[in-house]
Order: C-alpha cells, then sequence, then structure tokens
C-alpha cells in the first residue's frame, strides 16, 4: 500500500529526475536472477542527493508517527537501506538495527547487528521491493529475536503479486513511498517514455519471470 498518492507521485517524479531508476524498454538489463527487466532501481543514489533523501525520510517519518508511535525500533535492511533505516531512526530518536542477508561466519556471527531486546516493538526500513524474498529474510530473523515486528516500509514496489501474497502469508503490513504503476503515469506524464514502451512496461510487470522486449502480451 502506497503512503498516499501525492507522495507517490512525487517520489516516482525524483527517482526518475536523478536516474535512480532507468527505463529501457527495448534494451533491457540483466538482473542477479536472470531476468529480464526494462527497469532498474538503485535507491542508494537517493543518499548522494541531500534534497531527495531528506524528503524521502521526512515523508516515512510522517507516516510513522502517524501509523505506528508505538514503534520502538527501526530496524533498516542490509546492504541498501541501512543508511536510510539510520536518517529515519535518528528523526525519530530511536534506536536502530540492521540486518543481514545471512549471519557472519566469524566473530559473534551476528545476523542482527546492534542491541535489540526481546519482545521489541520494530519496522522494518528496505529500499526496494521485487519478490520479497530478501526483506522476509530480514522479517524472519526480527522474529526469531523475538522481535514484534509492526510492518516493513520501502521507497519503491514493483507491485509483484509474488510478494503481495508472500506478505499475506507472513501477515506483514507494508508500506510504500511509490509503486511501478505510479511510476509509469509519471514516466508518461513527463514524456520519459512512448507509448510503446508503455505497452512492454505493462507486459512485464505481468510475467517477468519470462518476459522479453519482443513479447507485447
Amino acid at each position: 500500500m502506497i503512503s498516499d498518492k501525492d507522495t507517490a507521485k512525487k517520489t516516482a517524479k525524483l527517482l526518475l529526475e536523478i536516474n535512480a531508476i532507468k527505463l529501457q524498454a527495448r534494451s533491457p538489463f540483466t538482473w542477479a536472477s536472470g531476468w529480464k527487466s526494462p527497469i532498474y532501481c538503485d535507491n542508494r543514489i537517493t543518499l548522494s542527493y541531500p534534497e531527495v533523501r531528506s524528503f524521502l525520510k521526512e515523508m516515512f517519518v510522517k507516516d510513522i508517527q502517524k501509523k505506528y508511535p508505538q514503534v520502538e525500533v527501526i530496524a533498516g535492511v542490509a546492504t541498501g537501506a541501512i543508511a536510510l533505516g539510520v536518517l529515519i531512526a535518528e528523526s525519530l530518536q530511536l534506536p536502530y538495527v540492521y540486518v543481514r542477508p545471512q549471519a557472519k561466519s566469524h566473530g559473534r556471527k551476528n545476523q542482527i547487528e546492534g542491541y535489540l531486546k526481546p519482545r521489541q516493538k520494530v519496522l522494518v526500513i528496505e529500499d526496494l521491493i521485487s519478490t520479497g524474498m530478501s526483506s522476509m529474510n530480514a522479517v524472519q530473523a526480527l522474529r526469531e529475536a523475538m522481535a514484534e515486528v509492526l510492518g516493513m516500509y520501502a521507497i519503491f514496489t514493483y507491485n509483484f503479486s509474488k510478494s503481495a501474497q508472500l506478505f499475506q502469508d507472513a501477515r506483514l503490513q507494508v508500506r510504500t513511498l511509490s509503486d511501478y504503476d505510479t511510476l509509469l503515469l509519471q514516466a508518461q506524464n513527463t514524456d520519459f517514455i512512448s507509448e510503446e514502451d508503455l505497452v512492454l512496461l505493462q507486459a512485464w510487470k505481468e510475467n517477468p519471470e519470462v518476459w522479453n522486449p519482443n513479447t507485447k502480451k
């Protein structure tokens, strides 16, 4: 669920303007999973733009204060959301931890870095949601540490049905600043993409695992 339409539009606009999101419908990217994709999202770029990162932080903080006043700890998902989580935690004056993809093989062998007490109320911060697997990995680690995970926030989601079902099964509430559908509308309205490219971009979301730029349906 996006926080609100105005925030979703502005977030999409900013991500496009600073090239945090690139759209290449006819020259697709290849993800680590092997999927061909007409979109590449690197929200870490937002950290290099003070006005953008401040806007994102303020929108998160505003929504968190409204929806989750009971939160006790902010948890960032490594590595993309570590810095974003710190910004949010600092603004809320809350403790902060971050969650690795897996426990370290040396030292204290932590997966959760920082001090987290059992039964503390935690909000998870992500930068991007695609299939949802890495996000749920972090949530599961926190739950195994006996944290009460209130929900998760992210800058952007592709709105895949796979991730939506995953979160629903896990009874995890997810809120984002913007999403793929809003992005396409914004990109079309500001001439970032053509009508033909829009058709390809819409088709990709319907079946991203097998999509290719020569398939329009």
